[in-house]
């Protein structure tokens, strides 16, 4: 016997609420287990004991193992999973204020914009000076807002007149050459040693983590979380149509606008700490709809615990994969990207289900 429209839509809020809440769990339990992968095994009561010496009480832990634990892997975890966690929620947005699946912020241009603004910074500085200076950091995360910021004004102008939404994608995608083009010349025109280490930090590495640059990842994607929670009733109307959205009240310019830029935002942030990190913000998404039965009040925090777990295991698989060397994680997202990207082309309709 068939089940009417009441009984579908208690099954799917039963079933969404039981992916966000297995989605919480494993946010919370994924940071701790990574960080027992690596050269140096780690056993989870290990990495307890160091939570434990962390805030004050005395252990038998040794302090090479507390070093590592406190030091490097806890706070490259917690990179990690803010990255995924921000890049899933910059892509849930931008597809859905394009009304376009194929949406994310490395499609989009600006995920090359920010990583252009970066390396300009990097290369005006100087490696060396990056590494020790915190001003320098600065530089670099202003650096890659005014990359990624220039590639949404580029994207919306190159869309048209009312912003046409079935260009947008194609004017990111040339955007995103077109910043990428301009991130290989600064390369060229680098010292080996130089182009060197920008070239792997433009693929994506969690390696420089420290306490230091987690907070400000941290205080950003808490706040545009927050921002996309408040407006995800204006975004739920946009996914309606643009006429059907101004119909009821909502502003589509201002609010597709504002939402880029605090995408933009994002993005950027996170390419200043983690380098270029593509097509996180394209699965994860769509993972996350076709696991909620596209219950949108619960589409964003789902595509935070989700990304960020994701990311975290992409990590250890970066640092394990190869013994005595580190992959750098943009080349693993393009991998499983690419071929989700091609899944996605064939069966659309898991954005509209």
């Amino acid at each position: 016997m068939p089940m009417t429209h009441s009984q579908v839509v208690s099954r799917s809020a039963a079933d969404s609420r039981f992916w966000l809440l297995l989605g919480g769990l494993a946010a919370l339990v994924s940071p701790l287990l990574a960080v027992g992968f690596g050269a140096v095994s780690i056993g989870f009561s290990d990495v307890w004991l160091a939570m434990l010496s962390g805030i004050g009480f005395e252990t038998e832990l040794s302090a090479i193992k507390e070093r590592i634990i406190l030091e490097l892997r806890l706070p490259r975890a917690l990179l990690a999973f803010l990255c995924g966690a921000g890049l899933s929620l910059a892509g849930a947005v931008l597809q859905t204020v394009t009304r376009n699946p194929l949406a994310d912020p490395f499609l989009f241009g600006i995920s090359s914009g920010a990583s252009f603004g970066a390396v300009l910074v990097i290369a005006a500085l100087g490696v060396g000076s990056v590494q020790l200076s915190q001003f320098a950091q600065y530089g670099i995360t202003v650096g890659a807002f005014l990359g990624s910021a220039l590639s949404v004004l580029l994207v919306v102008a190159l869309a048209g007149t009312g912003v046409q939404i079935e260009r947008m994608l194609l004017s990111g995608v040339a955007v995103s050459f077109m910043f990428s083009a301009g991130t290989s010349l600064v390369l060229y025109a680098s010292d080996p040693q130089a182009a060197a280490s920008l070239l792997f930090w433009t693929l994506g590495s969690f390696s420089s983590a420290s306490w230091d640059n987690v907070l400000l990842p941290a205080l950003v994607v808490i706040a545009c979380m927050a921002v996309f929670i408040a407006y995800s009733r204006p975004l739920r109307t946009v996914l309606a149509g643009d006429e059907n959205a101004r119909a009821l009240g909502v502003d589509v310019k201002k609010l597709r606008f504002g939402m880029l830029l605090c995408s933009s935002l994002l993005t950027a942030i996170l390419v200043a700490n983690c380098g270029g990190i593509g097509f996180v913000g394209l699965m994860v998404p769509h993972i996350v709809r076709r696991l909620m039965w596209q219950q949108n009040r619960y589409v964003y925090l789902a595509c935070l615990f989700f990304g960020g777990v994701f990311m975290v295991w992409v990590d250890v698989l970066a640092r394990t994969l190869v013994s005595d060397s580190e992959l750098p994680i943009g080349v693993i997202t393009a991998a499983i990207g690419s071929v989700f990207f091609l899944l996605v082309l064939r069966r659309r309709s898991w954005f509209d289900r």
